[in-house]
């Protein structure tokens, strides 16, 4: 029997990036402690969502990933705890600035990063075109120690196409780094069951649990204010919500996660036994018709 005990960390953020960190490591600590094994912290969680507005002086909180602060700190109490943790940093190459996310295994080596493939671009609060690269990596799937987890970054989750690749690639878990809240254009707007519900359907739909981290808190960059809503969550394979948090309090929650069990419904629903992938081409097109060159 293959069970892992996953978690998800919420909480909020201040610009002192060694206090985020030191934040984040006392829930890791207290998530182990609880049994976890994969543990999942929130989006850029260094620092405030500097996002909000475009300041070209934020440009320069990029770094490559061999001197991250996060990172190296992680690996090392990756190692010690032995668990799994993705972490969120703003990665500088050359020339070229990502949303990135490293994974690093259970004995404190960096499996490799992935890069933000979806960028946003709101009028407001969420304008990360002016701060990132698109994504090159690709869509990855990483073969931890406990499970084949597959690891995207908020905006990518509202794109089904992430979560299919990704389960495609046999990712045996998805998990969702995320930084959502308040819309600044839109203050009547509350997109917080709506986001709630596109990672259940792709649980449902490709029939592997998700897991999604989200922040808390209300946050400024000069006349900007976003409110992020918390309501970090973990399904099971059905999209059926396992455990979630409320919209203000920081902390973590955990699930049990059978994956043998996972693994023969998805096996005896045959829902990738009867894809049909030569029918499909409409979505490798802009509008429906025409391929990209």
């Amino acid at each position: 029997m293959k069970n892992v005990k996953v978690a998800t960390i919420q909480m909020s953020m201040g610009w002192d990036v060694e206090e985020n960190i030191k934040k984040a490591e006392k829930f890791v600590r207290a998530a182990a402690a609880d049994g976890a094994k994969i543990i999942l912290i929130s989006e850029l969680f260094e620092r405030v969502y500097f996002c909000a507005k475009e300041i070209a002086s934020y440009m320069d909180f990029s770094i490559e990933k061999e001197f991250s602060p996060a990172i190296n700190h992680f690996k090392t109490v990756a190692k010690e705890l032995g668990v799994v943790l993705p972490i969120s940093f703003y990665e500088r190459k050359n020339n070229a600035r990502y949303n990135a996310i490293a994974i690093i295994d259970a004995d404190g080596e960096v499996m490799g990063i992935y890069r933000k493939s979806h960028i946003p671009d709101d009028v407001s609060g969420y304008q990360e075109k002016f701060y990132f690269n698109i994504g090159d990596t690709g869509f990855k799937v990483w073969d931890t120690k406990y499970a084949k987890i597959g690891v995207a970054i908020c905006w990518d989750q509202w794109f089904p196409e992430s979560a299919r690749c990704m389960s495609l690639m046999g990712a045996e878990i998805l998990f969702y780094p995320t930084a959502i809240g308040s819309e600044p254009s839109d203050p009547t707007l509350d997109s917080k069951d709506h986001w709630h519900r596109v990672m259940q359907g792709h649980a449902a739909a490709n029939m592997v649990p998700v897991v999604a981290a989200n922040r808390v808190g209300t946050e400024h960059v000069e006349d900007i204010s976003v409110t992020f809503y918390g309501s970090s969550f973990i399904t099971d394979d059905t999209g059926a919500i396992l455990s979630v948090m409320d919209r203000t309090s920081e902390g973590f929650i955990t699930a049990n996660l059978d994956l043998e069990a996972y693994e023969k419904s998805r096996a005896f629903w045959g829902l990738f036994r009867d894809r049909r992938p030569d029918l499909y081409g409409p979505i490798l097109t802009m509008d429906g018709e025409t391929k990209s060159k």
